[in-house]
């Protein structure tokens, strides 16, 4: 019989390296793509039911309200001052990755009128898939060094240079947004989109905490 194998070396080859193995660039923009999709699908949602969320997906619904200009539009447009605080405060990466699924939702927003028509959602729906979609697409951004922008860049700065959950942080920003909405929308309304706004941050709050997701 040979030697039984070394259990340290084993274990070498089972348990994965501190830190993980980062990201390669296929796997980013795969991430990227797949992110920016989650988020515009659950604007679409959103939109039909006539609701808001939290966060800059928020600020750019509510706009769209008041203004007559697309929502994708507005999303970039209310971004530029954030893409500026995400170079200084999270590199030329981070912002790099944000300017780039800013404009991709900016165009996916504009064809998505030809891809997909919905003639009727229930709120409650729009509300819980809505904002779950979103926060899904964040989450993913986050994962691969990147953000949707606007109060996201913030709430991700936080977190890694204080360690205040960026979920946490982002709920404080919505309800801030929320109260300015009850301007704008109905009163029926405005409970469904606190409904879609903590769907939202409740998948940032539960999955991206220091040190669960080495990946990166």
């Amino acid at each position: 019989m040979g030697a039984s194998p070394d259990v340290n070396s084993m274990s070498k080859l089972t348990i994965p390296p501190p830190g993980g193995h980062p990201h390669s660039l296929t796997e980013d923009v795969y991430a990227l793509i797949i992110g920016l999709t989650f988020i515009v699908i659950g604007l679409l949602l959103l939109k039909t039911a006539g609701l808001v969320t939290g966060g800059i997906a928020g600020i750019a619904l509510l706009a769209s309200y008041v203004f007559p200009l697309p929502v994708g539009l507005i999303f970039t447009l209310v971004n530029i001052p954030f893409f500026v605080f995400a170079y200084f405060a999270m590199g030329w990466q981070f912002a790099l990755k944000t300017i780039a699924v800013n404009l991709g939702v900016t165009c996916l927003m504009t064809l998505m009128p030809k891809a997909l028509h919905i003639d009727f959602i229930s709120p409650a729906f729009a509300a819980l898939a809505g904002g779950t979609l979103c926060g899904m697409g964040i989450l993913a951004l986050a994962r691969h060094g990147a953000g949707v922008g606007g109060t996201g860049v913030i709430t991700l700065w936080l977190q890694k240079k204080r360690g205040i959950n960026a979920g946490r942080s982002q709920i404080i920003i919505d309800i801030g947004i929320l109260l300015i909405s009850t301007t704008v929308i109905a009163p029926d309304r405005l409970a469904w989109s606190a409904l879609s706004a903590f769907s939202m941050s409740a998948m940032v709050i539960a999955w991206h905490r220091p040190g669960r997701y080495i990946g990166y």
